[in-house]
């Protein structure tokens, strides 16, 4: 009789009568004399074992029922029943693309009561780790475990981030039926896949506004997760059940003296990269360009003109004085102020006087700093990046973008932190752009979305 056992993150197959319940990557482990595979191949081999009406005993299993499913009931919109639908019509495996703010997570409740199996919600942040943490516990009226950050409490339902299912999976990676992997375009890479392959969760959700990553190791989500099962845009939802919004791309013309430190600084730049023969629109070039840089004195000067030019576009003073207007023009508005770097966003809270988070914030006081936003005792908030993802701010109506990366994603991620609906809202996002400079390149780049057309 075939027997199934999970060993450190991996499935181990005994006793196999048809080599054909295999998936390709088993191997035999002449240690242990039995075939060995990634755990995730569980529902496969099952699944081999039942279409062939083999005998087999489980011991790799270790997850449970839920005794009770959605405590608080509420009707869930049409796309989100359509959404439900499409991933049980793929047996419960396949990633949901929704934009910010539509509601992916009560998708995730839907299906976790829909499967009724203890269930493991990975996130990628502590921000969103609490955020799941009180929703599970407020919908399904049970207590809630939480790995990482500290903690390590493991219930039926249980959060942890994306760092510590990797670290901890070889342990917890058969306690679980359901996995959601929340922003799941963080999923590709090495470390946190391995994480996901040391699971033997048959039922998978995948969760993300943009699942494509630059790298197009997106594709792995396929294996890792299921195929994209459902999809809407942020345009088809926007009105009724997103804000409406509007965004304007608006052109900064630097100063003289700007302009001439700014073409300085660039100039030294790209006279050492065509020195060096160096052509960006070869793969691995800023490699290249990273690795020349270091080997001499005039390399170095280069990167730290590059960096000069970089932060003259980004933070010039003409900018921030136009940030300065739009502030005023919506001082009855909550805004957020989005920068590319940490620098930018504590120089842009001096000025303005307004409170920052980045990810140096301690938790406490960034609680108190959205709370405040929420209650209207901060009129904006500047940040660098920790709130692009995840971060629930439901009261913000104004998006400032001064600077940023080319990222289609991030651009996609910052305009979704002001489209949560509330009343009838209007959302607003403005993107700075340094006229004349690369930051013009930039924002060709990462407007590349429907959601800007």
């Amino acid at each position: 009789m075939t027997r199934l056992v999970f060993n450190a993150g991996t499935l181990e197959v005994h006793d196999v009568e048809d080599p054909a319940i295999l998936p390709e990557v088993a191997r035999f482990d002449d240690r242990t004399r039995c075939w060995r595979t990634p755990a995730q191949a569980y529902a496969e081999v099952v699944m081999g074992l039942v279409r062939r009406k083999l005998a087999w005993t489980d011991e790799a299993r270790r997850y449970t029922e839920l005794d009770a499913g959605l405590a608080i009931q509420r009707p869930p919109r049409p796309f989100q029943t359509e959404a439900l639908a499409a991933w049980q019509k793929n047996r419960g495996r396949g990633v949901v693309a929704l934009p910010t703010g539509a509601g992916k997570s009560w998708v995730a409740m839907l299906a976790i009561d829909a499967i009724r199996r203890s269930t493991l919600v990975v996130a990628p942040t502590l921000d969103l780790v609490r955020q799941w943490y009180d929703l599970l516990g407020s919908a399904f009226a049970q207590p809630v475990g939480v790995v990482g950050g500290g903690s390590h409490d493991v219930q039926p339902l249980t959060v942890i981030t994306y760092d510590s299912a990797w670290a901890q999976m070889e342990h917890l990676g058969n306690r679980f039926g359901f996995v959601v992997f929340d922003e799941c375009h963080h999923l590709p890479g090495e470390s946190y896949a391995l994480g996901a392959e040391m699971c033997l969760a048959p039922y998978r959700l995948g969760l993300s506004a943009t699942p494509e990553r630059a790298d197009g190791r997106h594709v792995e989500l396929e294996r890792l997760i299921g195929p994209t099962v459902y999809q809407r845009d942020v345009v088809e939802l926007a009105g009724d059940y997103l804000a409406e919004y509007t965004t304007e791309t608006l052109t900064v013309p630097l100063t003289d003296a700007e302009r001439q430190a700014y073409e300085h600084e660039r100039g030294i730049y790209r006279a050492f990269v065509a020195s060096q023969g160096i052509r960006f629109s070869q793969q691995g070039a800023w490699q290249q360009f990273l690795q020349r840089a270091a080997r001499s004195a005039e390399g170095r000067r280069a990167l730290l003109a590059w960096q000069r030019q970089k932060a003259l576009a980004s933070a010039a003073p003409s900018k921030l004085r136009f940030v300065e207007h739009l502030l005023h023009r919506h001082r009855q508005d909550r805004v957020l102020l989005f920068t590319q770097n940490n620098n930018t966003a504590y120089q842009v809270a001096r000025r303005f006087l307004i409170p920052v988070i980045t990810h140096q914030t301690p938790v406490v006081e960034r609680s108190e700093i959205l709370a405040g936003f929420a209650e209207g005792r901060y009129g904006a908030v500047a940040t660098s990046k920790v709130l692009n993802e995840g971060v629930d701010v439901p009261s913000a109506n104004v998006a400032i973008v001064i600077s940023g990366s080319g990222s289609v994603r991030e651009h996609v991620q910052r305009l979704g932190r002001i489209l949560r609906k509330q009343g009838d809202k209007q959302a607003i996002l403005y993107e700075l752009v340094a006229e004349e400079t690369a930051e013009t390149y930039t924002s060709q780049r990462r407007r590349e979305h429907s959601a800007y057309r």
